[in-house]
């Protein structure tokens, strides 16, 4: 029987991406290659539990809402993941993924909504950018940055332009928690008329940094 390794399964309000404020079932996987700077997910790194796919469906039908975030950690660093948003979808759920960008995307069914970063200089990681993933991206995907500098900002404003973003799928900006100022950040991007959506992360503004939330 497939199974998963699973952090946490709870219901909450979509804090990011287009989707946001719409409620929620988020299955956080276990696991990430991953170690960027800001990362605020340090504790799905390593335990979680085994849980059968069966019974991780189960338990999203009890929430009754339509809308599935799978996230992590990385979700694709565990195969199964990709058998997980399929049979997700198989049974009627709006599916989204939150991905890193660094690992290949190419097998994700292509009904979920990808939500990939890229990742930016201060993250600590922006060489484990996969850039052939935005080929697999379509207009209902996002491309998340998340911008702790001026360099952070510099770099992403470039990469729009270099790889043809916005003509490709949606672009997000978000300001890391505590480091750069939100304000400044969207200043910026109606300055320089950026076609982006800028996002700030709601659920922490609502529960700070609980999780399951």
């Amino acid at each position: 029987m497939s199974s998963l390794r699973i952090t946490e399964i709870f219901y909450s309000l979509q804090g990011e991406s287009n989707s946001v404020g719409l409620p929620t079932v988020f299955i956080r996987l276990t696991g990430c290659p991953l170690r960027c700077v800001y990362c605020d997910t340090e504790y799905a790194f390593t335990g979680g539990k085994k849980i059968a796919i069966d019974a991780i469906l189960a338990e999203v039908d009890a929430y009754r809402t339509p809308y599935v975030t799978v996230t992590g950690g990385e979700p694709l660093a565990q195969p199964g993941c990709l058998e997980l948003m399929t049979r997700l979808l198989d049974k009627g759920y709006t599916v989204s993924l939150e991905t890193s960008g660094a690992l290949d995307i190419s097998k994700v069914d292509p009904r979920v909504v990808k939500v990939m970063d890229l990742k930016t200089p201060s993250s600590g990681e922006m060489g484990r950018n996969l850039y052939q993933n935005i080929g697999f991206l379509d207009p209902k995907d996002q491309i998340k940055f998340v911008i702790g500098s001026e360099e952070d900002y510099a770099w992403s404003k470039a990469a729009l332009n270099s790889y043809q973003l916005p003509e490709r799928c949606q672009i997000l900006f978000s300001p890391v928690m505590g480091q750069q100022d939100p304000t400044a950040l969207a200043d910026k991007i109606l300055a320089d008329r950026l076609p982006v959506r800028f996002q700030i992360q709601l659920h922490k503004l609502l529960w700070a940094d609980a999780r399951g939330k």
